[in-house]
């Protein structure tokens, strides 16, 4: 799909204050989730009520920005309502599309609310034009998040077969899972990021000052020891450290962010809709750190073209305060050999 228009800049909004922080340093669109497990990010804290849903929408369109809510989780079959009544409620509110992963919401919601723009979420795992292509056809999707698991020329090969608008993460938090299909925390606490909405749900964390050091757990299982002064992260599975031959370290995977700024021309040249910053359970100080810094960028971009553009150290120093590890990956782009 060619598609002349500018990337637009989607940003994370985990509450109020980060949605407000977020359109006003640049972001194009907001997406953010209800305070239930109909997004996947439940965290206690976290997301919105009916009240500040309204606020957001209005602030948003007053300045001519967009919402997107994210309903991508999976319903079972003893909570179906709660998802249905959710998509009810988007459509109420006034919400610029859903982001969606289960096909029976979104045979749901193209029924119920044939005016409401659809969007396969990430959580799909639709790495294929084909996949994005059968949503397209059922169920009218506008626009596909893509998995963070594909080559740039597997990227490119999805955008040129497919009508619909395609969406890619440029910056923030990574995971070994295939999205959709989060086992490693489902394992440890018996609940299913992808139906509660959850990685390591807080109520299964535990901190504890140890002769040793600080320990963090997830259902008791020790996930990592940190020594005094060494900065501490939110205990997920896949990013301890683990004794591994008498030897430990991150066995699964290093703390790391994607950070595709020097992509951003070739990804404006396959056609690519939207750039998605990963982060809701984050600050707003972090939302108007990354949010500054990428509405930069692509106002470099659009305004220079590809021949134009460069990345600034300036840029870099800024998103290295606020990424994990702080350190950069390309991640599955950076593939040559696919």
């Amino acid at each position: 799909m060619s598609v002349s228009s500018p990337i637009e800049l989607v940003c994370p909004a985990g509450s109020l204050p980060a949605l407000k922080t977020a359109i006003d340093h640049g972001a194009d669109c907001v997406y953010l989730g209800f305070k239930d497990a109909t997004n996947a990010r439940n965290f206690s804290g976290l997301n919105f009520d009916p009240a500040q849903v309204r606020e957001g929408v209005a602030y948003a369109h007053a300045r001519k920005r967009k919402v997107l809510l994210a309903l991508n989780t999976y319903p079972q079959t003893d909570n179906w309502s709660s998802w249905t009544q959710a998509i009810d409620r988007a459509a109420d509110y006034g919400v610029d599309a859903v982001i969606l992963a289960d096909p029976g919401l979104m045979a749901y919601a193209a029924k119920t609310h044939p005016q409401l723009r659809l969007h396969l979420s990430v959580q799909g795992s639709a790495t294929s034009y084909e996949a994005i292509n059968w949503y397209r056809e059922r169920f009218g999707i506008q626009r596909a998040v893509l998995p963070r698991v594909l080559s740039m020329a597997q990227v490119e090969s999805v955008v040129a077969n497919t009508q619909v608008e395609i969406e890619v993460f440029g910056f923030g938090g990574l995971c070994v899972m295939v999205e959709g299909r989060c086992a490693l925390s489902a394992y440890a606490t018996g609940e299913s990021p992808n139906c509660n909405g959850a990685c390591s749900p807080g109520k299964h964390v535990r901190w504890e000052d140890t002769p040793r050091g600080m320990e963090t757990r997830l259902n008791g299982i020790l996930i990592d020891r940190f020594s005094e002064g060494e900065r501490a992260g939110y205990p997920t599975l896949c990013k301890g450290r683990f004794e591994v031959n008498d030897e430990t370290y991150y066995a699964l995977e290093e703390p790391t962010s994607l950070n595709t700024l020097e992509l951003l021309p070739e990804l404006a040249r396959i056609g690519i809709r939207a750039i998605k910053i990963e982060g809701r359970q984050r600050s707003p100080a972090y939302v108007a750190q990354v949010t500054k810094v990428w509405r930069a960028a692509l106002d470099k971009l659009n305004s220079g073209g590809a021949a134009g553009f460069s990345v600034l150290p300036a840029w870099m120093a800024e998103l290295n305060k606020v990424s994990e590890g702080q350190s950069h990956t390309l991640g599955a782009y950076y593939r040559p050999w696919k």
